[in-house]
């Protein structure tokens, strides 16, 4: 393992928690009696990060070691054990690179050379204070290889040009809502799921048995079990704080001749799956999506499940330009074959 020191020179002279981190102070303490509270030195000094701007500066841990009763270098020792906890200062927006085996497979070096590119070296940060990033061990999202964790959120299904576009969004102060960046729901199959779709699969039907196996004959029989529940309604992942859309928000359809569709898969977040839903709505032009408005925004999202997805994947502004017969990176890279996700089945 690395020799870690902190920074003693960055952390300033002294240290404080704030007042709302106090409650959760609180909870943590609780968890043990009183002559084992150092037991709760990892969540102190987890809290003592956060509230120092995301590192652990010497008088951070001598906070952390008077409030637990320890001596300070039983707390340095946990510190630099533990690779999560940070010794020198990062920026507001510090990215952790998961570089093992999965991810270096679909594309991890590709993203190091942006964090060098648009960051410099690893832990360096950048002038204006918004970046820094390492690369670290396995981050438990192999499925949505290769990914990135951004302080608590994690990102995935990257490519340099989703990547290169997050970090530049970040540089100028925007917000990046995190999730897979492909046409998928967590990790589910990129495109929709294509196999085990009866819906008995599910509800607990196919498990209903009449009695026990391998019962003595002269047993009674148990009694028919009750049927089972009828399969839940569709449910979204909108919070039940927020309003329904209503029915008048539905987008304006159209009916168009064989052919005269638009491919709507050369807009980047919609794939084969979502462009069959689109047109089951009427939606067929780039035109139609150019000129939504929120309310059928919000429309859409809830009847196709994914909130905040067009908002993010910015659909409305990719339509406007393919309506007037511009291109964007992404379609070029549709047009060129080169996106696996936005092809049709069938195609070479």
């Amino acid at each position: 393992m690395a020799l870690r020191r902190f920074d003693l020179e960055s952390g300033g002279d002294s240290f404080a928690f704030k007042p709302e981190t106090e409650p959760t102070i609180e909870f943590w303490l609780g968890k043990y009696p009183e002559d084992k509270k150092r037991s709760a030195v990892i969540p102190m000094l987890w809290l003592a990060q956060k509230d120092n701007d995301g590192w652990l500066s010497e008088p951070a841990m001598r906070e952390v070691a008077d409030r637990l009763e320890m001596p300070y270098i039983r707390v340095y020792e946990v510190a630099t054990f533990y690779t999560m906890f940070r010794l020198q200062p990062v920026g507001k927006n510090h990215i952790q690179l998961c570089g093992t085996t999965p991810c270096m497979l679909r594309g991890a070096n590709d993203l190091k050379e942006v964090c060098q590119k648009v960051i410099g070296k690893p832990m360096s940060v950048t002038d204006d204070g918004r970046l820094s990033w390492e690369e670290v061990e396995c981050l438990g999202a192999c499925a949505n290889a290769p990914m990135v964790q951004i302080n608590d959120y994690y990102y995935e299904d990257l490519t340099s040009e989703s990547f290169t576009e997050i970090l530049n969004k970040l540089q100028n102060g925007a917000e990046v809502k995190p999730g897979p960046f492909v046409d998928r729901l967590n990790s589910a199959p990129e495109g929709g799921a294509t196999s085990l779709l009866e819906g008995d699969l599910y509800d607990g039907s196919r498990n209903a048995i009449a009695e026990l196996p391998n019962l003595p004959k002269d047993a009674p029989a148990e009694p028919e079990p009750a049927p089972a529940p009828p399969p839940e309604k569709k449910t979204t992942l909108i919070k039940d704080s927020k309003p329904a859309p209503k029915a008048e928000d539905k987008p304006e359809t159209v009916e168009v001749a064989d052919g005269e569709e638009d491919d709507l898969k050369r807009i980047k977040g919609i794939g084969p799956v979502n462009e069959r839903a689109l047109n089951e709505l009427g939606i067929f032009k780039f035109s139609q999506i150019a000129a939504w408005t929120s309310a059928n925004v919000d429309w859409v999202e809830d009847f196709m499940s994914f909130p905040g997805r067009i908002e993010r994947e910015d659909w409305i502004a990719q339509a406007a330009k393919l309506a007037e017969g511009e291109e964007t990176e992404f379609s070029k890279r549709v047009d060129a074959g080169e996106v696996e996700s936005s092809k049709d089945e069938g195609d070479e």
